[in-house]
Order: structure tokens, then sequence, then C-alpha cells
């Protein structure tokens, strides 16, 4: 898609506060719309035309499942021809899809506005947001990629009490169909206004847009499998979790009442571990961040599978990990990689990530039904533990990259 918008001299002069905060909101209003809307909608949707709520449910994973079949070829366009072309499609795509969500008759037309709004998932969330700071931004990208995580974890915080706010007045097709016009009135709008063309790029930086040759060899080869395993590992663990925290908690003796009030920590975690890293991360190399973000999110794990009495502190440690992860996924490739191939390699790598978190809940559910929430718990504790191994072998494969230091 081509570059349009305003002239170059004026795109490229916007402050990066502008550009990080543009990009920022419309990243809430995209996981806000996409990711997090069956949270509110799913029951509704249920209640009103009788759909079975595994199928309602499982449209999700299907459109997780496109985000990741699509995003290797994003990440390549992104590095082609910079981001504001793809994010720009993205919102066309997300509008799309929630428009035929929204008047879908039956079943499979319902389905089918999850796989449009899939494609829209795999050009506009945080990868594709991650790849275009990196083509701006260059080797310098990490603090803005840091900042833009920020933004992010507040899209459940806005955008559940509005997707119910939209449920009341409008019913559950309104609720979709007003997210599709946010999406044409001010998201596509924003893109075109923040986000730099490639020209503009070209024009005051010295990173080559047309990436020549994005393949690895040697210790980068095996520093991309084994980042994409620990990323891969992670997400499995933490979209179990993330889905399943409620039963998990009701099976240690918790009320759901309680159980929601502490599921609630999660989100100020996410975001407080992302402050800290913000202010003081940028002296570190990005792999002690994923280094955090493991070792986070094992120990919360361990102390709830082991039945500590403080779970609140279990909580806020795995929220902590869970927020820096974002982090990792973004900053760490462009620190191993550098900045001419970090689009590709970014797309590449969120494919596996994106299919795991498509299959992971129903995988979950699968094993809480045959052996119960508590082993099940101590399985995910294990998993998170196994995730060192994994984290272990990167950093000494990474150390043989010319780009990492090891302090």
């Amino acid at each position: 898609m081509p570059d349009a918008g305003l002239p170059t001299s004026e795109t490229r002069s916007l402050p990066k506060q502008v550009v990080i905060g543009g990009l920022g909101l419309v990243q809430i209003l995209s996981w806000g719309s996409s990711y997090y809307l069956l949270a509110v909608l799913a029951g509704p949707i249920s209640s009103d035309t009788g759909w079975p709520m595994p199928w309602i449910i499982g449209a999700l994973s299907a459109g997780l499942l496109t985000a990741g079949v699509v995003s290797p070829w994003v990440g390549r366009a992104i590095g082609r021809n910079g981001g504001r072309g793809i994010l720009a499609l993205a919102v066309l795509l997300l509008a799309g899809g929630l428009a035929i969500i929204g008047i879908a008759p039956v079943l499979p037309v319902f389905i089918f506005g999850w796989l449009v709004l899939g494609v829209g998932m795999g050009a506009g969330l945080y990868d594709a947001a991650f790849a275009t700071l990196g083509g701006i931004y260059g080797a310098s990208a990490r603090r803005a990629i840091t900042y833009l995580t920020l933004w992010g974890g507040f899209a459940s915080t806005v955008c559940w009490p509005l997707s119910a706010f939209f449920v009341e007045q409008f019913g559950w097709r309104g609720a979709c169909l007003s997210y599709a016009a946010i999406h044409i009135a001010i998201c596509l709008p924003i893109i075109l206004f923040v986000v730099p063309s490639s020209a503009a790029i070209r024009s005051t930086t010295d990173i080559p847009h047309a990436v020549a040759d994005d393949r690895l060899h040697g210790p980068e080869l095996r520093s991309f499998f084994l980042f994409a395993a620990v990323l891969m590992v992670g997400s499995i663990t933490m979209s179990i979790v993330s889905v399943h925290l409620l039963a998990l908690l009701q099976a240690q003796g918790v009320t759901l009442a309680v159980a929601v009030a502490l599921g609630a920590l999660i989100g100020p975690a996410q975001v407080g571990a992302r402050v800290i890293e913000m202010l003081c991360g940028a002296r570190l190399h990005p792999i002690w961040t994923l280094a955090a973000a493991v070792g986070l999110v094992a120990l919360g794990l361990i102390l709830l599978a082991a039945g500590f009495p403080i779970v609140a502190l279990s909580l806020l440690l795995y929220g902590g990990g869970n927020g820096l992860y974002s982090i990792a996924r973004g900053t760490l490739p462009l620190a191993l990689f550098g900045p001419q191939r970090y689009a590709p390699i970014l797309g590449r790598i969120a494919m596996p990530n994106l299919i795991a978190q498509a299959l992971a809940p129903s995988l979950g559910a699968v094993v809480i039904a045959q052996v119960g929430a508590q082993i099940t718990m101590s399985m995910l504790a294990a998993l998170a533990v196994a995730n060192f191994v994994l984290l272990f072998a990167l950093f000494y494969v990474s150390l043989k990259l010319r780009s990492v230091r090891p302090d």
C-alpha cells in the first residue's frame, strides 16, 4: 500500500512523543477491539444468537492463527516499504472485520469476520508497530518500543468499560460497528498523520529500507530459534493462565469474587514493570529484560503452585514478568540482528508466538479437565522453569554475536 498523507517534511518533523502517543492510542483501540473484544461481547453474542460459546471463542483463536500466518509477510513488507501503509491497511482490515462481525447473520459469516480481523491483527498489533518504530528510529528504537508497550498496557482498562457501554447502548452488533467507525474516523487519520513515509525515513537516516538479505546463519540462526522458543513457551504459559486464572485460583479455595479482585492486580503489575524498565532498562542489554521476564513469571507461578499464602504477591510477580515479555519481544531482536533486518525477522518470530497464543487456551482447558486445576498449575510452573534452560542457551549463543554485551 503506497504511503499517503501529509507532506514528507511535516510528517518527519513530528516529535517522537507525538509519534509514540499516536501509535499508542491506535494500539489501545486495536487491541481492545480485537484480542480483548470477546471478554465483554461473548456472553451477549451467545445469548442473542444461540451460537455455541466454544465456537464464538474459537473464532478468536482462528483470528490469532490467521495473524500468525500473515506476520512474516507483514514483517517483510514493513522492511521494504516502511510501516505507514501496512498500519493503515491494518486499520481498514480491523474496521472491515468488525463490520462483518457486526452484521453477521449466521455463524460462518461471524467466523469469516474474525479471519479478516485476524489479518488486521497480524498487520496492526505490537509486532507491526515495533517493526515500524525500528524502521523510523533504527538502533535507538528501544525506548520508543518500551513507551509503546506502556500505552498498550491500558487496552483492557480503556476498552472493556467502553465495550460494555457500547453493548448497553447499542447491543453487541452496534458495539462492533461502533469500533469499526472509530478505526476509520480516529485510527486511520492518526496513522496517516504521525507515521512518516518511507521516503521521509530514507532522507533523514542511513538505514536502507529495502532489505537485501535477511537470511540468518550460524549463531544468528541459533539465536533466532532459541528466542522464538522462549517466546513460544512463555506465550503458552501466559495464555493458559490468562484464560483460566479464575478457575485455577478457585481450585485453591479462593472465592470467585476474591479471584476476580486478585486477577485485577496483573494489569497494574504489567504497567509498573514496564515503567521500571523504561526508567532503568536502557543501561542494560535487552537480554536482561527477557531474563527478568522469565524469572518473574516462573517465580510467580511457583508460588501459586506451592500454595503460597500471599496470592497477591504471586500475581504481582507474574504480572510484572508478563509486562516485561512484551518489551523483550520488541527490543531483543533489534539488539541481536540490527535495524536493517529487524522488521522481517520480527515478523518471522511473531508467527509461532501468535499460533501458541491461539492454541494454548484450548490446550489448557483439556489439561484442566483431564488432570485437574492443581496439577495444571504445577505443570505451568514447571514449564516456566524449563524456559530458563532455553534462556541460558540463548544467552550463551548470543554472546557470540557482535551486538551482544554480557553486561
